[in-house]
């Protein structure tokens, strides 16, 4: 029996994905550079304010991965070779980057954590794009 997103919850997926972007631009605005010289907020606020994403973005994963689980056959498969193509693409652009890094400074406004997980993001839809053609 294959595992289905709950159906108690009325657009469930809509909400956690609002919860998991609504706390990440919260917790990315706090944040900010300039607003926390302003604040002179301590230590503690700023480590609560940088976890508090991360339940949020827990939950949206969970979500996902039991939303493509409840897909046909085909579409699990898309999915993963999708995953296939994304990890290493993923595992390229950190080995590049970290091996830049020991080559010249790389500036942290442009290239730090932060920046990355997009790319991530571009790396699955681009992985779904060649995965589905390969199927129509």
């Amino acid at each position: 029996m294959t595992s289905r997103p709950s159906t108690r919850i009325p657009y469930a997926g809509v909400l956690i994905t609002v919860a998991w972007l609504g706390t990440f631009v919260a917790a990315r605005l706090f944040l900010d550079a300039d607003l926390q010289e302003q604040l002179h907020s301590p230590a503690g606020w700023r480590v609560a304010a940088a976890l508090a994403p991360v339940l949020p973005t827990a939950l949206f994963l969970w979500y996902a991965i039991r939303s493509i689980g409840s897909l046909d056959e085909l579409h699990r498969r898309v999915h993963l070779e999708a995953l296939v193509i994304a990890y290493p693409l993923a595992v390229l652009l950190l080995v590049t980057l970290g091996l830049l890094e020991l080559a010249i400074d790389l500036s942290p406004a442009d290239w730090s954590y932060r920046h990355l997980w997009p790319y991530l993001w571009a790396f699955y839809a681009a992985g779904l794009a060649i995965s589905w053609k390969r199927y129509k």
